[in-house]
């Protein structure tokens, strides 16, 4: 927090000889209040950032004429903080109020006014309201495109935004198209090590990393990496951004010592470069957890999650999406560790929080309902499994495009259920609309492919129709092995379900091969007490007693 001390100390010395050179209305005045704020925005302390611009904004009001520009953009940055506090009604009302002024007081095409439409559009994209998105970042790039040379920064960034809307729609080839036009532009206007270009490649590599091109993703998140290691200082925040991506790729991945390596890369930057509460903070330490929830170490991930929680309650408003995200991943925690009532309680303080702070059709209100849909799958209670899962599934039909991933994992739940209540045609009618959907909309050797073909290869087991069942459960290994590393979970999982047909078709040696070989990856890839690995001896001792 070195420089920002420093930076705070200078700016209030220079606050203190205006405030006594200066009339108390003084625009100049206004510009200390502004710097002061800056330096909190920085800091993460978003109230006391408020409080600076608001206190701007007071001067700028007395002091200049209301369509003054500077009004604009004094609403401008109190409609930004509202924004990383996660108010975006509060964050919406300051950039209308923002623009409005500019709509006054500039020509219809200047690039002011663009940059307001991108802030607009920024709020409607962390609302979920991708087609609001679009529609404000689009008339962004249009002014853009006719105010400035062809390859201005400033339009790449328009590029790059549009392309994060098509990626969180899932539109992956969009959203590519035109992270690349973004990138061609700032590789012909900006030197070799700017900054902005590491951003570019990191939202290619993010692209990729959602489409489970692994090393693809790696790619480029180190292209990122390499050229913030040359443009900025070793403590750069940015540089920690950068290790995160790259250990979100090896996590995905499933290798999770490396995942955890590059986390705690990232967490030792954000600890010397921020102050203790800043969100930041608490981002890195919620990575850090879910490494350890991915490998079976539900206290370790606990830990992080709290730590984590415990800034998010000090530094955010309490109805922002990441104090839901919070409450989520610990109730994951406690449903994996199987106390289901604890899951419960978090899922719903997640779901409280998100009705709150989002709009009705957000997608991640369908995430929370489909949550405790699931805790009631394994409390048995089919019923209000369904009424969740169907609240899901109605949000993600309104909210998504037809072929989004999100959707076929709604489908893939609700056809869940129906296998655990032995209606097998309804599971496989619902299992078969998730699969087309990713047979559309993902890569042929995306994971989700496999974990749909498992689905439906289960439903056949069930009804013991084995060769069916291996025939689905041998396509769900071939894309785990080329998608994944050789000691990922989901790789076990695929060697036991082949063993249990196997053993379900007579074939006692065949089902021991296979059972062995997951009972290896499970004792490389979880910690020793995972009840995984002793349900996989007990599965071997059984079929050795059969044979």
């Amino acid at each position: 927090m070195g420089d920002y001390s420093k930076a705070l100390e200078f700016y209030e010395k220079s606050f203190k000889i205006r405030e006594k050179a200066l009339s108390p209305n003084h625009p100049d005045l206004a510009q200390s209040y502004n710097n002061i704020g800056a330096v909190y925005e920085n800091m993460g302390d978003y109230s006391k950032v408020l409080e600076f611009y608001e206190k701007s904004h007071k001067i700028f009001e007395k002091a200049l004429p209301p369509n003054h520009p500077d009004l604009a953009t004094s609403y401008n940055n109190i409609g930004l903080v509202y924004n990383k506090m996660g108010d975006y009604s509060k964050a919406l009302e300051f950039y209308e109020k923002s623009h409005q002024i500019l709509e006054k007081a500039l020509p219809p095409n200047h690039p002011h006014l663009a940059t307001s439409y991108n802030g607009i559009g920024g709020v409607y994209d962390n609302m979920g309201n991708y087609s609001k998105a679009l529609e404000f970042y689009e008339k962004s790039r249009q002014i853009r495109e006719k105010a400035l040379p062809p390859n201005h920064p400033d339009l790449a960034t328009s590029y790059n935004n549009i392309g994060g809307v098509y990626n969180n729609m899932g539109d992956y080839s969009k959203a590519l198209e035109f992270c690349e036009k973004s990138h061609k532009i700032y590789q012909k206007a900006l030197p070799p090590n700017h900054p902005l270009l590491a951003t570019s490649y990191s939202s290619i590599g993010q692209v990729y990393n959602n489409m489970s091109d692994y090393l693809k993703a790696l790619e480029f998140y180190e292209k990122s990496h390499k050229t913030y290691e040359k443009a900025l200082p070793p403590n750069h925040p940015h540089l920690a951004t950068s290790y995160n991506g790259i250990g979100r790729v090896y996590q995905n991945m499933g290798n999770y010592s490396k995942a955890l390596e590059f986390y705690e890369k990232s967490h030792q930057i954000l600890e010397k470069a921020l102050p203790p509460n800043h969100p930041d903070l608490a981002t890195s330490y919620n990575n850090i957890g879910s490494v350890y929830y991915g490998m079976g170490d539900y206290s370790k991930a606990l830990e992080f999650y709290e730590k984590s929680f415990k800034i998010r309650e000090k530094a955010l408003s309490p109805n922002h999406p990441d104090l839901a995200q919070s409450y989520n991943n610990i109730g994951a925690v406690y449903y994996d560790m199987g106390d289901y009532s604890k899951a419960l309680e978090f899922y719903e303080k997640d779901l409280e929080i998100t009705k709150k702070a989002l709009p009705s059709n957000h997608p991640n209100l369908a995430t929370s309902y489909n949550n405790i849909g699931l805790v009631y799958k394994n409390m048995g209670n089919y019923s209000k499994v369904l009424e969740f899962y169907e609240k899901s599934l109605k949000i993600r039909e309104k909210a998504l495009p037809p072929n989004h991933p999100d959707l076929a994992t709604s489908y893939n739940n609700i056809g869940m259920v129906y296998n655990n209540m032995g209606d097998y045609s309804k599971a496989l009618e619902f299992y078969d609309k998730a699969l087309k959907i990713r047979e559309k909309a993902l890569p042929s050797n995306h994971p989700d492919l496999a974990t749909s073909y498992n689905n439906i290869a289960a439903v056949y087991n069930n009804m013991n129709d084995y060769s069916k069942a291996l025939e689905f459960y041998e396509k769900s290994f071939k894309i785990r092995e080329k998608a994944l590393s050789p000691n990922h979970p989901d790789l076990a999982q695929s060697y036991n379900n082949i063993g249990t047909t196997y053993f379900g078709m007579g074939d006692y040696s065949k089902a021991l091969s296979f059972l062995e070989k997951a009972l290896l990856i499970k004792q490389k890839s979880l910690p020793p007490g995972h009840p995984s690995i002793k349900a996989t001896k007990d599965n071997i001792d059984y079929v050795k007693k059969k044979m």
